[in-house]
């Protein structure tokens, strides 16, 4: 059953470790960097647009990353240095503030004593609509019930409603 594999050809390399990690280690980056900097933050709302986007991304990055591997082995190691810089990126942002600037947006204020901070929006490609669209979600019909809703780093809104006198 298991007569005539060629294990070598399965599991060996084919291309030398140093060259995976090179490759991986640059995509990564340049993945992020497009991601970061680039791609507007609203993640919280993916769509078909934001998919289909993903899928030419590692599309066009599978080969500059892969340099056409041929075995599970060099691909086992490339899933490793990807995961490996993202696990990196994760306790740098944990541990480091200055890093965590670099690596995430900051919350950014959109509406503040129930007026729209238009440059903010403009500056998240956000309009009225997506934000009256949120705000409708959490039951709220007029500016004049919030304090400030700002736009988190993983495109989310946190809405602070103003306090009612009892």
């Amino acid at each position: 059953m298991l007569q005539g594999i060629d294990w070598q050809g399965l599991f060996g390399l084919s291309i030398p470790f140093s060259e995976i990690l090179m490759r991986g280690t640059v995509m990564y980056w340049l993945l992020f960097l497009v991601f970061r900097f680039l791609i507007p933050r609203d993640m919280g709302r993916i769509g078909i647009a934001d998919i289909l986007i993903l899928v030419i991304i590692s599309d066009a990055s599978q080969n500059a990353m892969s340099g056409d591997y041929k075995t599970i082995t060099d691909g086992a190691i490339l899933v490793g240095v990807l995961v490996a810089w993202s696990m990196l990126f994760d306790r740098l942002s944990y541990l480091w503030p200055a890093f965590r600037r670099f690596a995430s947006p900051a919350t950014l204020c959109i509406v503040s004593d129930g007026k729209l901070l238009r440059r903010n929006m403009r500056r998240e490609y956000l309009t009225e609509e997506e934000l009256w669209a949120h705000l409708r979600k959490e039951g709220i019909t007029s500016l004049d019930e919030i304090k400030n809703v700002y736009l988190e780093s993983d495109g989310g809104f946190s809405i602070v409603k103003k306090k009612r006198d009892a």
